[in-house]
């Protein structure tokens, strides 16, 4: 009977160890950011071995030392003990994985003749499990375990399970850095789509553009700015619904159309508007879009800013005196909803050194607070960076957004001149 229930036991343990890894697989090959992936590679093998210390260290191209060495378990003090000592870069038993990636499995690392000691402050460690990690036939890091909580040396079982982990590593570090290529890829594509501005002097103006923390790190908002025939200034702001490169392909067309209507029509805005909806319903790429079309117009002591909106936020104006408000209007609808239903126009006088600042939802949306709450800490956030020079203000307002930064962001601020 007691060699049956030990039977019963073992069978459950591996049950419950099989069990174990493939939740591990999932946990990691979920991760996309390759940095979180190794970390989570080695947390993981840590757990499914019982192990006190985990280390994943990843190879140069060359394949010949360690440029990298990611460590967990480590405590504060022993953290603080190695402050100052640089990270192996694969000498002593360590580098056996290197010379030979065969797993490798020592009841005393002291004892092994490859060994070159610890360096001062560095935790005693007595046992060490590794195996290498291959990416596409190639070895791309070694992944190390050292010191079960029971004080037992690793074995057979611990190493097959830290095996299997590695083969389902090696996909999923080269899935991040497939994600990595495409996002640094579909970014570049993104701000490429976003326009320079040109001189407009004596107006200061200043944009930034935050890609969204969505797997493909694209989107569709953007902005625009540009000297009108009549001697107006035209600003745009836009966000075409959606964060794929169907999205982004929909916001340069539109970008495109609204800047020769806008050069076409002038004014008032509103018919602008109207046009670029007709325009836009009618062709193969229709999108529900949000936009606001500006005119900044001088006077002779002041400047009239005339705007209208498809279903757009409404401009922050900061006043020279410290105030700020945001200029509430009626924002009618979005661009593909209804190209019959009217659309109002806005004006409002601007003094001297106002900067009114345009934006799109990425920069205030949460979804754990209500969206006039998001609104409120801009213009708080506004009025704290206020004096700094537009360049800075976007920046400022860019880095400490009160969103959730799941969306991509767009912000163009305008500085009006001293004097029309």
């Amino acid at each position: 009977m007691d060699q049956i229930a030990q039977q019963l036991r073992a069978l459950a343990s591996t049950k419950d160890r099989l069990q174990g890894l493939l939740d591990a697989v999932l946990t990691i090959t979920a991760e996309l950011e390759l940095r979180e992936v190794l970390r989570r590679i080695v947390a993981t093998a840590m757990q499914l071995c019982d192990a006190r210390y985990g280390a994943l260290g990843v190879l140069d191209e060359e394949g010949e030392f360690l440029e990298e060495f990611i460590t967990v378990g480590l405590n504060e003090e022993e953290y603080r003990a190695l402050a100052g000592i640089e990270f192996p870069h694969g000498d002593g038993v360590l580098g056996l994985l290197i010379k030979n990636p065969e797993p490798l499995r020592l009841e005393d690392v002291s004892g092994h003749p490859a060994s070159v000691g610890y360096p001062p402050g560095h935790p005693h460690m007595r046992s060490l499990l590794g195996v290498a990690i291959s990416v596409r036939g190639e070895i791309y890091g070694d992944l190390y375990l050292s010191e079960r909580h029971d004080g037992r040396p690793f074995d057979r079982g611990d190493q097959e399970v830290l095996v299997a982990l590695a083969s389902a590593a090696g996909i999923a570090i080269e899935s991040a850095r497939l994600f990595e290529q495409v996002r640094d890829s579909a970014e570049t594509f993104q701000r490429l789509l976003l326009p320079t501005l040109p001189d407009l002097s004596p107006y200061a103006a200043a944009t930034v553009y935050r890609p969204a923390a969505e797997p493909n790190h694209l989107g569709g908002d953007w902005y625009d700015a540009m000297r009108l025939p009549d001697g107006a200034l035209g600003i745009v702001i836009g966000d075409v619904y959606g964060h794929d490169l169907p999205a982004a392909a929909v916001m340069s067309q539109v970008r495109n159309m609204l800047r020769a209507l806008f050069y076409d029509r002038r004014t008032p805005p509103s018919d602008v508007l109207r046009q670029l909806d007709v325009t836009v319903a009618a062709g193969p790429g229709s999108a529900v879009t949000t936009v606001l079309v500006a005119r900044v117009e001088p006077r002779e002591e002041d400047w009239i800013l005339h705007w209208s909106s498809a279903g757009h936020f409404p401009p922050l104006v900061i006043m020279p005196d410290g105030q700020a408000e945001y200029l509430l209007h009626e924002p009618g609808v979005p661009l593909g909803v209804d190209p019959e239903l009217p659309r109002p126009d806005h004006r409002r006088r601007l003094p001297p050194r106002a900067t009114v600042v345009f934006f799109t939802d990425g920069v205030v949306e949460h979804p754990a607070h209500a969206i006039d709450e998001g609104m409120d800490a801009l213009l708080e956030l506004a009025l704290t960076h206020a004096d700094l020079p537009v360049e800075d203000l976007v920046h400022a307002l860019a880095d400490h957004h009160p969103s959730d930064g799941r969306d991509d962001m767009a912000i163009l601020a305008l500085r009006l001149p001293d004097e029309t």
